[in-house]
């Protein structure tokens, strides 16, 4: 039977080597750096037992029905006083929706504005998954390099300047996947101020500020929007629970009225209960002292142990971020290096990492000669042994010109 699949298709047609890197090893001896996920360490199980337990006795069964299409009311005015009166982010004029994950707030504003054939100016390297949506909306993407201070502003320029259906920029200002790497305040100002000049709305990225180890923390690009540009995705995926699925996108309020009617053809409303369960949290549990007491100081003591270990065992020549918070280390490989070949090398060796390529944007084929190390799961151990391993196999590859 000829199954007509649309065309749109063929933009999500990830090669099934590169999906299998991000996958969790089924192996208990592979030492995994693939991947993104939170640890279980961390996760507020108790409370979230204590507070589940108690919604579900509901004499008036609110968990058991549908909500509302844009979300449970309390958490959206939960999550707009927060993210006001800690972030500066939100105006008068912003509304909030509840979504499934940040996923599926970038996926709403995709298909909100996103015509086929339209362009999205994105960081390159980015992340996977908002790749993903921009290509189900038959866009085409196009990268400017990342630096240590973030997008190249001058390459950012001038693809807006020669490609005028460029109708969105994505951006991951703060500990980006994958490299880790930060936007200076300059350059948050510079791509606003950009933005502004082309007349561009932004999409702003931001499920990783919370987990900042070292420096000072920046403003969002969002917190600094004057004109309504800006769109701003949230997530509690990396300070409560991944599978909740808990997320929101942030913006003007007759856009998020059309982020609603996207939402409402796609699955009606987020899951009730796990708003609930967010917003009881939120409010009446100690979140912030969550981040800092659990969550912080579990991640800095891997990132600084993958950080020691990189700079003990990597051979001169390669280079690696050196993020104050994320979840990411970005290794750059010389010029030339297969990194789909060194990965399978290091995964055949009890070593799961994930290669360049799964976050390269579909302007700028051939190698893309990095490796992401996510240091978040390992145990610190882990991570010292991964290190070694990781230093041993790419001294070999540069000792017998392999790349």
């Amino acid at each position: 039977m000829h199954l007509p699949f649309a065309a749109r298709l063929s933009g999500l047609d990830t090669p099934l080597e590169i999906r299998r890197f991000f996958e969790v090893p089924a192996d208990p001896e592979v030492i995994s750096f693939a991947g993104g996920n939170p640890s279980p360490i961390t996760f507020p199980a108790e409370a979230v037992r204590e507070i589940a337990g108690r919604l579900l006795l509901d004499p008036a069964g609110g968990p058991y029905q549908y909500g509302r299409w844009q979300g449970y009311q309390p958490l959206r005015q939960a999550v707009a006083l927060r993210w006001q009166e800690k972030f500066s982010t939100g105006g008068p004029e912003d509304d909030v929706i509840i979504t499934s994950g940040a996923q599926q707030a970038i996926d709403l504003i995709a298909r909100a504005f996103l015509e086929e054939g339209d362009g999205v100016l994105c960081e390159e390297p980015s992340f996977t998954g908002a790749y993903l949506s921009f290509r189900a909306c038959g866009a085409k993407l196009f990268g400017a390099p990342m630096g240590p201070d973030g997008m190249d502003l001058d390459a950012a320029e001038a693809l807006l300047r020669q490609n005028p259906r460029i109708r969105l920029i994505y951006v991951i200002p703060t500990f980006q996947n994958p490299t880790g790497e930060s936007m200076s305040l300059a350059s948050r100002r510079a791509l606003y101020q950009l933005a502004q000049k082309y007349d561009r709305l932004i999409l702003e990225d931001d499920p990783y500020s919370e987990l900042r180890y070292s420096g000072t923390p920046l403003p969002s690009i969002k917190s600094m929007d004057e004109d309504g540009r800006v769109l701003y995705a949230g997530s509690f995926s990396k300070v409560m629970f991944p599978g909740m699925r808990v997320g929101f996108a942030m913006a003007r309020r007759d856009i998020v009225e059309k982020l609603t009617q996207l939402k409402q053809a796609t699955d009606v409303h987020t899951n009730e209960l796990f708003q609930r369960v967010v917003h009881t949290y939120l409010t009446e549990y100690d979140f912030d002292g969550h981040i800092a007491q659990d969550i912080v100081p579990a991640y800095r003591v891997r990132r600084d142990a993958m950080l020691v270990g990189l700079a003990s065992h990597l051979p001169k020549g390669i280079r690696y971020s050196r993020p104050d918070g994320g979840l990411f280390i970005l290794c750059t490989l010389p010029a030339g290096a297969d990194e789909l070949a060194l990965a399978r090398v290091l995964r055949n060796k009890k070593l799961a990492v994930v290669p360049g390529a799964a976050f390269r944007t579909d302007t700028r084929p051939g190698p893309a000669p990095m490796l992401r190390l996510n240091f978040s799961m390992p145990s610190p151990d882990e991570i010292r042994r991964g290190c070694a391993l990781m230093g041993d196999v790419l001294g070999t590859a540069l000792a017998r010109s392999l790349f």
